[in-house]
């Protein structure tokens, strides 16, 4: 019985032991397997998302002959038209605004486009908007010089009333201009600013001149209408005089002769630099120029080079505009018409560019005309690389953060029809350009290729934060004619008939022929 014991025991202790080591083997077995699963992900993500894909002999395509087109519109289309109730402007205001719009041209365009809507909040008559050439363009060509006057007052009759000048008084038998009493809006003010603060000092004085007004209207307000208003301003009042549309055509009609161009707006200008704070690609005295540029007309802030570049924070250089474009496949037969006022670093910076792509054209190279030589960083200047820029195949801006050139023309070229943009996400691209400057350019070019594929190439998107509402209008001036959201929906096809019929039944009256003033 002892050994019978002694024998179920040892037996019993053998079989446990050996059901102990097959659990052992088994649980080896599966973490082997896990193992093996999770290498396997890695390479392959790994392959997927970087050098992998150059390592396996991948290569991501950018059909060309799509950037050429404009992008998919997705059934949407633009239009600015009213689609709810929009009285006309009554023929008595509350009085009359005058502003003064800072900056350079299309800083003036944003705070024309404010003007004309803080108008139609208010109930005012518009005075055309000054101009501030003086400060920034040392050029006096003024809003006359510049747009055109008498289509930008008819196209806007259905909104707000606009004179070109202030009205002169008859007063103890003396005729004298209002005097406007002078205001200075909050940045980014409140609609609620304008129907308290301003429209009280308004109906007080009979007229308020409101300067500086560059950004001293909110961008984001929460009405279609509005916000509808700005791009019936900006895309459809402010047309460029005759003498600049002409220029700008002729340009664009010559860039044709050859088949496609594209346009860029290459920011490697000092103003742009000192502020982006981007000084140790130049050599010492080219460094000391952009920081006493930064130092007497930005604020005091400490900026690290390598720490700016490293998170996209400086202007691409043009060899890097360069770069890019070839790695996109585009060939040195490419035509492109450059934007850009005087380049800092002058010819040391844009020989690499030029040996990438030679065909480099600007307004004066292609244009020889009698009206450029003269305003080439002025307001005119300014105006036909807008309208060139424009009007190109593909636009490429190289820093669309601060610029309001590039800004506009993204939005205006949405609103034009979809038309391609190239815009580089210098955040995702900067590691890539830093790793070839210390001599690791294997995949560089596949590695852009991924970096731009993931871009918006100019169809319609959602407006994201920083983004602004004048870089993209969508949805608000945008329609569908079978959209899902009633709001979406086109206006009727003779919506301006509706408009015009509104604004004669305002002005049946004999005596309201001509604007007039609330008496106070």
């Amino acid at each position: 019985m002892r050994r019978a014991g002694l024998y179920n025991r040892q037996h019993a202790k053998q079989v446990g032991g050996g059901a102990s080591v097959k659990a052992k083997i088994g649980k080896l077995l599966l973490a082997v397997v896990v193992l093996l699963i999770c290498t396997v992900s890695l390479l392959f993500t790994s392959a997927s998302t970087s050098g992998g894909a150059a390592g396996s002999g991948y290569r991501s395509e950018i059909n060309l002959e799509k950037l050429w087109r404009s992008a998919d519109s997705g059934g949407w289309r633009p239009s600015s038209a009213p689609r709810s109730d929009w009285p006309p402007p009554p023929s008595e205001t509350n009085g009359y605004l005058r502003v003064r719009c800072n900056g350079g041209l299309n800083q003036q365009r944003t705070a024309i486009c404010n003007a004309v809507l803080a108008a139609r909040i208010m109930n005012a008559t518009l005075v055309l908007p000054e101009l501030d050439a003086n400060s920034f363009w040392h050029d006096d060509s003024g809003f006359q010089g510049i747009y055109d006057v008498e289509h930008f007052i008819k196209s806007l009759r259905f909104d707000v009333n606009i004179v070109e000048k202030m009205p002169e008084i008859r007063k103890n038998g003396k005729t004298k201009k209002i005097k406007a009493v002078q205001l200075r809006p909050p940045r980014d003010a409140p609609i609620s600013w304008y129907t308290t603060d301003a429209l009280q000092k308004m109906k007080e004085h009979g007229a308020i001149y409101l300067t500086p007004f560059s950004h001293r209207l909110a961008e984001e307000i929460d009405n279609a209408e509005y916000q509808r208003l700005r791009c019936r301003v900006n895309y459809h009042a402010l047309i460029f005089k005759p003498n600049i549309m002409k220029l700008s055509q002729s340009i664009v009609d010559k860039l044709r002769t050859q088949g496609h161009f594209m346009s860029i707006h290459l920011r490697f200008e000092m103003d742009m630099l000192a502020f982006a704070g981007c000084f140790d690609i130049f050599n010492p005295k080219e460094q000391e120029i952009l920081k006493k540029y930064r130092n007497e007309n930005f604020a005091p802030k400490k900026l690290v080079y390598k720490e700016r570049r490293a998170i996209g924070k400086c202007p691409l250089t043009p060899e890097e505009v360069g770069l890019i474009l070839r790695a996109m496949e585009f060939n040195n037969s490419t035509r492109i018409y450059l934007a850009a006022g005087e380049l800092f670093g002058g010819e040391r910076f844009m020989k690499p560019f030029r040996a990438l792509f030679p065909h480099l054209e600007n307004h004066s190279s292609v244009e020889h005309s009698d009206e450029l030589p003269e305003n080439t960083q002025g307001l005119i200047g300014s105006a036909v690389d807008y309208m060139v820029c424009l009007l190109s195949d593909i636009f490429m801006p190289t820093y669309d953060g601060p610029s309001n050139f590039a800004n506009n023309l993204l939005g205006h070229r949405l609103y034009y029809g979809f038309r391609t943009t190239i815009r580089p996400d210098r955040k995702a691209l900067a590691p890539i350009f830093i790793d070839r400057e210390k001599g690791r350019k294997s995949g560089f070019e596949e590695a852009v290729r991924q970096v731009m594929l993931k871009t918006n190439l100019g169809g319609p998107h959602k407006r994201i934060s920083p983004e602004s509402f004048y870089t993209n209008s969508w949805p608000e001036c945008f329609c569908q004619t079978s959209p899902k959201n009633l709001a979406d929906k086109c206006p009727p096809d003779n919506v301006l008939e509706i408009l015009n019929s509104q604004l004669s039944q305002e002005n049946d009256d004999p005596e309201s022929n001509s604007t007039s003033v609330r008496e106070r």
